[in-house]
């Protein structure tokens, strides 16, 4: 590999153009914005690197699909997507964040880490090996949808259309970090999620406050339904919640417990004083990656701008996402949460489904999870710190887990990256890195 590595150093500038060149053209899936010229720009790289490319059309952004037959036995799949999150707050960026700039060793924009970064070293590492070698040990395909941001709302009909173009020995997944001491981090897996809406009515128009002593503020009707799905421990009060949870393996506390959490440091960037419930150690780990969630994410009701408004609203609106894990079915945890919501004389709160994705994991001893842990421990002469499950949610078990392919990720950006907020960065010695160290995936797989 070492003539690999060196070509990578030799040509790091025209790699981190390439990067650069597409993280200045918008991407973001929530707006429909500039996905038809991040489109080609994919292609093109793709073609760059003699893969048939197919556009493949969903009800909502397109998918594109990549594929370079070697003739070889073995096929791996690299999943990712193009689509960013919006850039607001703008005010809070201190460089445009589609405007890639360099500063102390980082490249600033929005997709630098998500996801951008991990998909631009994958393809510079085919393009270096390509270069070297000539040709690709193993077969490989790429799937690089536009809407992991929104959720990956019509990833499905691609499966389901596409079964042939699914077949693949493993999948490589879309994202990752170093940790905080510096450590790369492998995932095995996500957690589901359930997003929905709930809906509160009043009046049929906002009335003035004073008729709220005898008419119905729909804004204390959500207040009061929302109380009642969790307690102050934390606790998820819907019956039935919990019942699809597995326990732990044996195999799984010992990971969990050789992961290295930098509590202290994370609670200082953080301005916290302590976790929830004063979580620490063993069961602040557990928690994160073992348990599921109920998070208010937003509501909105009545007048919230500057100076006094006396009115009564006449709706209320709050958006929750259920952090789901194991065994839970968004669909299923859906009714739970009407039949709770109805049980506590909220039969009025209306709820509306946004988004449903099942939780996925890789098996431990996997053949394909062995080979990216060892690949890290020669390239990085240390030990990755390997997750049992990402915090977050994606479309790991609608693209892999459902039709029995292993998934594992791992990608370009570190511990202050911040992904979905202002100044978006990745360290450039990762990006190289990350192409060096996809190049040695592909040679050892």
């Amino acid at each position: 590999m070492e003539d690999i590595y060196q070509y990578i150093e030799d040509h790091k500038e025209m790699y981190l153009d390439w990067l650069m060149e597409i993280c200045r053209q918008p991407s973001v899936a929530a707006q429909n914005r500039g996905t038809e010229e991040t489109v080609n720009l994919v292609e093109q790289y793709l073609q760059r690197l003699s893969f048939a490319v197919e556009n493949i059309p969903t009800s909502g952004n397109p998918i594109v699909y990549g594929e370079l037959n070697s003739g070889k036995d073995r096929t791996l799949t690299f999943y990712n997507h193009y689509d960013v999150q919006p850039e607001d707050p703008i005010e809070l960026w201190e460089s445009p964040p589609f405007s890639p700039e360099i500063r102390d060793g980082k490249l600033f924009a929005r997709g630098t880490a998500d996801n951008k970064g991990t998909l631009l070293s994958r393809i510079c590492a085919i393009h270096a090996y390509q270069q070297v070698y000539k040709e690709l040990p193993i077969n490989i395909k790429f799937i690089i949808e536009g809407e992991e941001e929104i959720g990956s709302p019509h990833l499905s009909e691609f499966t389901e259309k596409h079964p042939d173009k699914l077949t693949t020995d493993g999948c490589i997944w879309e994202n990752g970090f170093k940790s905080t001491d510096g450590r790369l981090q492998i995932t095995l897996g996500c957690k589901g999620m359930l997003y929905v809406e709930l809906h509160a009515k009043g009046a049929n128009v906002d009335l003035h406050s004073a008729k709220a002593a005898i008419v119905t503020n729909p804004a204390w009707r959500l207040v009061w339904a929302l109380s009642t799905l969790k307690n102050e421990q934390e606790e998820i009060l819907i019956d039935g919640f919990y019942d699809r949870i597995q326990e732990m393996t044996i195999e799984e506390k010992e990971l969990t417990e050789s992961i290295d959490y930098k509590e202290k440091e994370e609670l200082e960037q953080l301005g916290l004083k302590s976790y929830l419930n004063n979580l620490t150690g063993f069961n602040l780990k557990e928690k994160l990656i073992f348990q599921p969630t109920c998070t208010i994410c937003g509501m909105e009701s009545g007048y919230t701008e500057q100076g006094a408004k006396t009115v009564l609203p006449s709706v209320a609106k709050a958006k929750i996402d259920f952090r789901l894990v194991s065994e839970q079915d968004p669909d299923e945890i859906l009714q739970l949460l009407r039949k709770h919501l109805d049980k506590h004389g909220f039969e009025d709160i209306e709820i509306v489904r946004l988004k449903g994705q099942r939780a996925a994991l890789t098996k431990l001893n996997d053949a394909l999870v062995q080979k990216v842990v060892s690949s890290a421990e020669k390239f990085f002469e240390k030990k990755p710190q390997v997750m049992r499950s990402q915090a977050g949610t994606g479309p790991m078990y609608t693209l892999c887990q459902k039709f029995g392919i292993p998934a594992v990720g791992f990608g370009v950006g570190h511990a202050g990256s911040h992904n979905h907020a202002p100044n978006e960065n990745i360290y450039i010695d990762d990006f190289i890195e990350g192409i060096k160290f996809a190049a040695l995936v592909i040679h050892e797989f």
